[in-house]
């Protein structure tokens, strides 16, 4: 087996992106990623690939795993063909003796045995700080009920749309209610610039949000999707994600993928009534 540290994030992307296109929906995030890198339209925060720790261990029938980490974020990885083969994780460790990894957030076999692996030889311990199931969706329930019209979101929405985003982070990412207060406008003028995040009206009042991310060959990431708890309960995030999800597949996608936290039934009810359909488990473990 060799193990390949990747300096160039056009080779890596070369080298990878049909081995990730394998299993499109689960590879969302790092096919994202690389294609950001390969671009090179954006390299605000985490996204300039200077950074990034790249790497692919091989053998004589190809990739058998890829990894790629964006600083801050946690390790990315995918065993070729979803099997995993414990000599190429030891490889991987292996290559990885000089860079200090944060954690992981993979499929969640392959988390669980590179989490143990890697703990063990470092001398670590490791936590789930979320259990996570990645869904895909490629015709909307047409028996879904729809309130009002969605809109993208624009400069006008600024009134709102920061504590909203800032609202659903701290439930999404922390798990809590107590969300950072806005001090600067940049961070969020640029979510808008993106026109990506939509508004769902009734009556002309913005009572939910949802919003694309990552636009693969054929599919769409969907996320951001936040209902303010004063407008929860009447099916305005369930309307609100399956106009958008429509508008995707109109646009030419042929599956919309999201991921949820398993902690949620709520949410992960209202996925499956639109038409979302279980891929695979997913796991955010930290080392410590």
């Amino acid at each position: 087996m060799q193990f390949k540290l990747y300096r160039d994030v056009h080779e890596f992307y070369n080298d990878t992106y049909d081995v990730l296109m394998r299993h499109e929906a689960q590879n969302m995030i790092p096919l994202g990623n690389i294609i950001i890198g390969h671009e090179g339209k954006d390299k605000t925060d985490w996204r300039d690939p200077v950074n990034w720790l790249m790497a692919t261990v091989s053998d004589a029938n190809g990739i058998q795993l890829t990894a790629l980490m964006t600083p801050p974020h946690n390790i990315t990885l995918y065993a070729t063909g979803n099997i995993i083969n414990p000599k190429s994780i030891n490889f991987l460790i292996d290559g990885l003796k000089d860079y200090e990894i944060p954690g992981v957030t993979t499929e969640k076999t392959l988390a669980e045995f590179f989490a143990k692996e890697y703990t063990t030889r470092k001398g670590l311990t490791f936590k789930t700080t979320m259990s996570q199931r990645i869904y895909e969706l490629k015709t909307v329930n047409p028996d879904i009920k729809q309130f009002g019209d969605v809109r993208l979101l624009d400069e006008k929405d600024m009134c709102f749309f920061p504590y909203w985003l800032e609202a659903f982070n701290a439930a999404s990412i922390y798990g809590t209610t107590q969300m950072s207060i806005p001090q600067e406008a940049k961070p969020y003028h640029y979510r808008l610039s993106a026109k990506k995040l939509y508004v769902l009206e009734v009556n002309g009042i913005p009572v939910s949000m949802a919003g694309y991310t990552r636009e693969m060959q054929t599919a769409i990431g969907v996320a951001f999707v936040y209902t303010p708890p004063y407008y929860r309960g009447k099916g305005y995030a369930t309307s609100c994600v399956a106009q958008i999800s429509q508008i995707a597949l109109d646009n030419g996608f042929t599956k919309c993928v999201l991921y949820t936290d398993l902690s949620n039934p709520t949410s992960n009810s209202i996925y499956q009534k639109i038409g979302y359909t279980a891929v695979c488990d997913s796991l955010m473990l930290r080392f410590e």
